[in-house]
């Protein structure tokens, strides 16, 4: 089956996944359950990307294996981020700059939003069901070894993150130990890997070079959009953070200048 009708397919899913998820937030009041569809969506695009294409081979699986994985970690980590605490400042915000007319720009530029970028960033995953089937090789397993190299950097930063946020006495602080001391966005560089390492493993594809698209647009998105301009701009004004941005590498792990 072509590339083109699996992602037609697999999009009008997620945007069924997305719709009932806006649903949930409508009810609930708090549009932060988008982060939770977020890892969904992408096991949902590989499951019905191997039922379309019937592509059980040992890439594919693999890749899906990796999914499941990233997914699976991912979603339990936002999940114990917010059952406690309340609607996330970001979505917050919006909310009260949308006024009245909330849950409509919620939809159009928080779900339906979403839904979009999530099948842009989805398209290594398709293209590899759709055109991957001549048998492992080196770029596979470098690929891999990017992915593996991006979840244990996204992991322990998440890990290192939670864990000093747990602490009353660390409000307001700022975590500059562990990755944090070599990055400020040692989770950010992890999710970047994971997605380029996908990326080189639709390079096995027929021209697999074409899904380049995905990981430009996660990085574009976490470089300039909503991942380190925003939350950067939360610190403005903040001497603390401001010493941290002049010591540390805002994304790629450095040393800390002196």
């Amino acid at each position: 089956m072509s590339f083109l009708i699996v992602f037609s397919l697999a999009a009008f899913v997620v945007s069924v996944l997305y719709y009932c998820v806006f649903a949930l937030a409508i009810a609930r009041r708090r549009n932060d359950v988008a982060d939770i569809a977020w890892p969904m969506g992408f096991v949902l695009v590989s499951l019905i990307s191997l039922f379309l294409t019937m592509n059980i081979s040992i890439r594919y699986l693999m890749l899906m294996l990796l999914l499941t994985i990233w997914s699976a970690r991912l979603g339990v980590h936002i999940f114990l981020r917010n059952k406690s605490k309340g609607e996330d400042w970001r979505y917050r915000n919006w909310r009260k700059k949308w006024g009245k007319w909330w849950e409509i720009k919620a939809y159009l530029n928080v779900f339906l939003l979403q839904s979009c970028l999530l099948m842009i960033i989805s398209v290594p995953i398709i293209w590899t069901a759709a055109y991957a089937w001549k048998p492992l090789g080196l770029v596979d397993y470098l690929g891999v070894s990017i992915w593996f190299l991006g979840f244990l950097f996204e992991s322990i930063a998440d890990y290192q993150l939670f864990q000093f946020k747990k602490k009353a006495s660390n409000k307001n602080k700022v975590l500059k130990t562990g990755l944090w001391r070599y990055s400020r966005h040692p989770n950010y560089f992890g999710e970047l890997l994971v997605w380029w390492g996908v990326f080189m493993i639709a390079l096995s594809a027929k021209d697999g070079l074409i899904s380049i698209v995905g990981p430009l647009t996660i990085t574009y998105l976490l470089t300039s959009v909503s991942g380190i301009p925003m939350l950067e701009k939360r610190y403005e004004g903040n001497a603390g953070y401001k010493k941290y941005q002049e010591t540390t590498s805002s994304l790629i792990p450095l040393p800390p200048k002196l």
